[in-house]
């Protein structure tokens, strides 16, 4: 009935369209009455809905049971390999589970048959069991989809379970190399945000607690506006790069778009040069910072952000703007809820505290330039191998 657009090398067999209950049991589950204690605190895993987000496999819950509370509920023990899938609260929340455990009445969970199907094949396919799961659930309250609902959900499937399986490894690593990149990268954005608590001063102290070996001066209160230029103006180039506030996101520049002088946008007056950083104005709690080290007089940003030419060092300065004590001394000085804003002049008018010493400006913004380069190069190659799975996931399966 159809054959994928890539598969794997030795499987050439048309697919075949099988109810999702041909090839596994689904089982649901239950919940011991809470007011029994002696129901609770076993070491039986019990899962609700609200412990599955992101992880792929699990291997302990919240909650645990006991055998008497098992035994006196709806609630059913489920192999290691099943595929655990919310049918209600949020339908299509996927686990697999790597222990023995039972889950409350929210799951319509996937047992899979011995040589039939493979657990992280059908956990590969979740966006088609989630669209199915809420194009046919129905209930007053909410929308809940039922374990016979399930067992006919029809799906394409290779006659091999070897090709499932195939499949299903490659997927797995995927995955895998997917949680290690965003796992890396946030552990380098957890550092790095300790790091700006730690080597900037805090609660009124004029030393940071953390500081390079040879640098034992105390660091000087200055202005934000004795310490760059604000908003030169200067002549636009009748074609150019404009950048506006939704083109960079944390200290990475996503996109720009050629405009004219002409016909561009009215906020497009911030000629960028070398070395200028372009401080978010606008809900600046989102922290969408960027230090322009591209060829001057080519891009044009918008006046959404705050135009800082350094008179030290640049990354020092865009480090120090992302401390959290500075964007509080920010939000106290915004006007507006929904979007608060500050303008430039009191942006400039912000005390902040510097070292005297420029080898300590150079070295302080070293390391958090080589902390950034981390979060970038970690979060690229993550989107890579979404875009990859995207794309793979697209191609893998025939169309029913």
């Amino acid at each position: 009935m159809g054959k994928p657009k890539i598969r794997f090398k030795g499987f050439t067999d048309d697919w075949e369209q099988r109810k999702l209950g041909d090839v596994a049991d689904i089982v649901g589950g239950g919940t011991p009455s809470t007011g029994r204690n002696e129901f609770w605190d076993g070491d039986i895993d019990w899962y609700a809905p609200a412990e599955i987000a992101d992880q792929i496999f699990v291997d302990s819950s919240e909650r645990k049971i006991t055998e008497e509370g098992l035994d006196n509920s709806s609630a059913k023990m489920l192999p290691i390999g099943t595929v655990l899938f919310t049918s209600r609260a949020g339908i299509g929340k996927m686990a697999i589970l790597r222990k023995e455990a039972c889950t409350n009445q929210g799951f319509q969970s996937i047992v899979p048959y011995r040589d039939k199907l493979d657990s992280y094949f059908i956990f590969s396919r979740a966006y088609e069991l989630k669209r199915y799961g809420e194009t046919v659930g129905a209930g007053s309250t909410f929308v809940e989809v039922s374990g016979k609902q399930m067992s006919d959900m029809r799906l394409m499937m290779p006659k091999s379970i070897e090709e499932q399986k195939a499949i299903g490894r490659y997927f797995e690593k995927l995955d895998h190399l997917i949680t290690l990149h965003q796992r890396k990268c946030d552990e380098v954005k957890t550092l790095k945000k300790y790091m700006l608590q730690k080597m900037f001063p805090q609660n009124g102290m004029n030393v940071p607690e953390i500081r390079f070996s040879g640098f034992t001066d105390v660091w000087e209160q200055r202005k934000l506006g004795e310490l760059a230029v604000f908003n030169p103006k200067e002549e636009l180039p009748d074609e150019f790069e404009y950048v506006d506030l939704e083109s960079v996101v944390g200290t990475e520049m996503l996109s720009h778009r050629t405009e004219n002088k002409a016909t561009a946008p009215s906020r497009a007056q911030r000629l960028a040069h070398t070395g200028d950083l372009f401080y978010q104005t606008v809900r600046p709690y989102q922290k969408n910072n960027y230090l322009f080290e591209m060829p001057d007089k080519h891009y044009v940003f918008s006046t959404g952000y705050a135009q800082l030419r350094p008179f030290i060092d640049g990354y020092f300065l865009l480090s120090l703007v992302q401390n959290g004590k500075f964007i509080k001394m920010v939000l106290d000085n915004c006007t507006g809820t929904s979007y608060p804003a500050i303008n430039a002049n009191d942006l400039a008018k912000i005390a902040v505290f510097s070292p005297k010493n420029e080898h300590e400006h150079q070295q302080i913004g070293a390391y958090f330039r080589q902390l950034d380069n981390l979060i970038t190069l970690h979060q690229r190659k993550c989107n890579e191998l979404r875009k990859m799975k995207k794309f793979m996931l697209q191609n893998m399966f025939p169309k029913d």
